[in-house]
């Protein structure tokens, strides 16, 4: 039955490699199930119900890719995203979780059709490649200010804006410590690195007295505080469209880079880069996207840790459908995931931001028509805490620099749209 299903010995694999590299992957993105609670949690949703969506849609979309797109990627609530959605939608702009959760289901149905009818590949094609890598390093960014905070390692100051916390405090001395073990974890290519030293840096946590321990394992929590709370109604507001617009199109480009990067890394993409069952693989996150928002969770999309069961040998949706298994049997340990502090995940967060701002490195910082406005969509994310506005800055800043530097050629139709569009919002919407 698995043979027929995900072609093994078509794809030089078996059982036993497929399950190996399933486990490999969710090692790699557990932490996901201890961080997502941990910051949905601040908009004050119920963190166990939380806890069971971000379990549920992590399953449920790898098994869709798994079955549908017979991909090794999988898929569970989105990094920066999460962020986006508690720190500038709800905290920031005032807007309840129900809306900010309705909102997630319209870009997710949005993104369902740019997949069905094709015009992905001319969205993504009109935006330019330094502007994408803008966009994931500002997000980056983001997080690790997020994550700076979160940690007390730096606080706000009436005359400064932002200063140095109390380092005599052990929360920022244990997620520095925490950091500071993922990254010599990760560059000792030790799977997991990210979870051990989430879970290392709350066991010293608990053994020094600084946070409680409230068990390990039990009977998964009630989904009912958040299983179908969404407000579409309430999304629909005009003031809401560059919200939708931020998480369909950091959805869109991070699935996008994702798909391609580990099918790389699989062998499965021709020589010509055409990436076969591409289509089933948007469909497949976008749908898993719905799905999610339903639960109640942030956006769901595709992980760049799936290259991790790639390189242990995944090569079929058998590795995604271990993955979705594995986050079954975590519903489970929703204890232990009520027992990780904040100061102890801001260290996934601050590594995260780490791999996001590393595409900064691909962009030719010759071309000052290229070097500005990717930097300011980079700072617009943290200093304004909203990835709405950093991408917005950034086309507007990209139109206007070109077009004054008389390298109109080098604008497309849609570049230039969505950067008027943008002036419209900024010049109307928020006077």
């Amino acid at each position: 039955m698995l043979e027929r299903l995900f072609q093994l010995k078509a794809h030089n694999t078996n059982i036993r490699t497929e399950m190996l590299a399933g486990l490999t992957t969710f090692l790699t993105m557990a932490y996901i199930l201890f961080v997502n609670p941990s910051i949905l949690g601040e908009t004050g949703m119920d963190k166990g119900a939380i806890f069971v969506a971000t379990c549920l849609a992590a399953a449920i979309g790898s098994a869709i890719m798994g079955f549908i797109a017979n991909y090794p990627i999988a898929l569970a609530p989105g990094m920066g995203l999460n962020a986006f959605f508690t720190y500038t939608v709800v905290l920031h702009m005032g807007h309840t979780w129900q809306v900010a959760l309705g909102a997630v289901f319209l870009s997710a149905c949005m993104f369902f059709l740019l997949s069905i009818f094709k015009i992905r590949e001319w969205i993504i094609n009109s935006i330019p490649l330094e502007l994408r890598s803008a966009i994931a390093a500002g997000i980056g960014l983001f997080l690790a200010l997020i994550a700076l905070k979160e940690s007390g390692i730096v606080v706000s100051n009436p005359a400064t804006l932002v200063g140095m916390g109390d380092l005599s405090k052990p929360e920022p001395l244990l997620a520095i410590l925490g950091f500071f073990v993922i990254v010599a974890l990760e560059a000792r290519r030790v799977t997991g690195a990210v979870l051990i030293g989430i879970l290392l840096t709350t066991g010293i946590g608990i053994a020094l007295g600084v946070s409680q321990f409230g068990g390990f394992v039990s009977m998964p929590p009630s989904l009912a505080p958040t299983f179908m709370q969404l407000d579409i109604m309430g999304a629909l507001d005009i003031g809401l469209v560059s919200v939708v617009f931020a998480f369909l199109f950091v959805d869109l480009f991070d699935n996008s880079g994702t798909l391609i990067a580990v099918a790389k890394k699989a062998g499965l993409m021709r020589a010509d880069g055409y990436m076969p069952k591409m289509g089933r693989a948007l469909i497949a996150d976008s749908s898993a996207a719905m799905v999610g928002s339903l639960l109640g969770t942030s956006t769901t999309t595709s992980y760049i840790e799936s290259a991790a069961g790639v390189t242990a040998g995944g090569r079929t949706g058998l590795t995604a459908v271990v993955v979705a298994i594995l986050f079954l049997l975590a519903l489970f340990f929703s204890p232990l995931a009520g027992s990780v502090p904040a100061f102890a995940t801001a260290p996934a967060l601050l590594f995260v931001a780490v791999l996001m701002t590393a595409g900064l490195a691909e962009i030719d910082w010759s071309d000052i028509t290229l070097a500005a406005p990717v930097v300011i969509t980079a700072l617009a994310m943290p200093l304004t805490f909203s990835i709405a506005n950093g991408i917005a800055f950034g086309f507007i800043a990209w139109a206007a620099i070109k077009l004054l530097a008389g390298r109109w050629k080098e604008l497309n139709p849609a570049l230039v749209i969505l950067a008027i569009l943008f002036v419209i919002k900024f010049a109307w919407f928020n006077a």
